[in-house]
């Protein structure tokens, strides 16, 4: 291919990229509602943290319970972000709590049980997360399965190797080396908040304002169009589920940092939650698009609400109401506004 037609292709590319995923023509007007349904996420959890400040203002409304929902939320949104960049290209990813929980006791395990340094189990982890991730793509990309039914199957087969490796108990006991680099803190917050919020940077920096990003975006809305304009569909498809697998593994590594112990079955509740930010996401900053700053402020929303309940007494099943009524809504807000966007 000459440079002049790999120009053209780029811009072909990217403009298609652009015309699929930008904001509809009222967005761009600046019009007072737009902004209002740009920034409603933040909108929603300010209100939130103003209802449960006043009906609990001497136990909720209090800087140790800010900065103890920023510090434990942390790797959630890790997770979120993973799960983001997968809905972005169109697929899903259902073995990422599972594959976290494999990250998090396979360190546990190998650190306690067999002396392992934690440089060398978080490397082993990480690598293992990615090859999950690779395994998820060749099902997906080079089998043509669908990702729901094969990344349940992967994970569900992911956390039964997870327990026969280091077994269902919860292992404790993990050396300071691995804990202090997370649990230590910086203005009242755990250092693992800063961690991600780098993470969430750098993937907001690839995604959103680079031409990988464009074709990840351009990949999730017309596949077929893409591979016409020259974009390598699978090689994208591939890099982002490998991506999805090592974000999970590094859930995996900040919490067990975080909490100091970890099982295999430790990070089943993350799965809903981590779904609900990502479709919930795409209703603020760029409604109809997954993006990453709206999957982070999503986890912040459903965590106050969260505890907001807890706060108040009330039953663990008002809070899975709670989650799943938020994803029911996350997922027809996002396809309303996708549909708006194309207009």
């Amino acid at each position: 291919m000459t440079t002049s037609s790999k120009i053209r292709t780029d811009l072909t590319v990217d403009s298609a990229a652009a015309g699929a995923d930008s904001p509809s023509r009222d967005s761009s007007r600046g019009e007072p509602a737009a902004h209002l349904q740009k920034y409603a996420l933040l909108v929603a959890l300010v209100a939130l943290i103003a209802v449960f400040s006043v009906l609990r203002t001497e136990t909720f409304f209090s800087l140790a319970n800010l900065t103890t929902i920023m510090s434990i939320q942390a790797t959630a949104a890790l997770l979120a972000m993973g799960v983001t960049l997968v809905l972005i290209i169109g697929e899903f990813d259902l073995s990422v709590a599972a594959v976290m929980g494999l990250s998090a006791s396979l360190i546990a395990y190998l650190t306690t049980q067999h002396g392992v340094s934690v440089l060398l189990a978080c490397l082993v982890a990480l690598v293992l997360a990615t090859v999950v991730g690779l395994v998820n793509a060749a099902l997906v990309v080079g089998a043509g399965l669908n990702s729901f039914i094969v990344t349940l199957a992967v994970g569900t087969l992911v956390q039964g190797l997870a327990i026969g490796i280091a077994g269902s108990m919860t292992i404790g006991g993990l050396p300071t080396s691995l804990t202090y680099p997370f649990q230590s803190r910086f203005l009242g917050v755990q250092a693992a908040f800063f961690y991600m919020l780098v993470v969430a940077l750098v993937l907001y920096l690839v995604v959103g304002r680079m031409p990988i990003g464009r074709r990840m975006f351009f990949t999730g809305n017309a596949r077929a169009a893409a591979e016409l304009a020259g974009v390598r569909t699978a090689r994208v498809r591939v890099g982002v589920m490998m991506t999805a697998g090592l974000l999970a593994g590094a859930a995996g590594v900040m919490f067990v940092g975080q909490t100091g112990a970890a099982s295999p079955s430790i990070a089943d509740p993350f799965l809903l939650p981590a779904y609900a930010a990502g479709f919930l996401g795409a209703t603020a900053f760029t409604p109809g698009r997954f993006n990453v700053w709206g999957s982070v402020w999503a986890v912040y929303l459903l965590a106050v609400g969260t505890t907001g309940f807890q706060f108040l007494g009330l039953d663990n099943w008002v809070i899975n109401v709670f989650n799943g009524g938020v994803l029911v809504l996350a997922v027809g807000l996002s396809r309303f506004f996708a549909r708006r966007a194309r207009v």
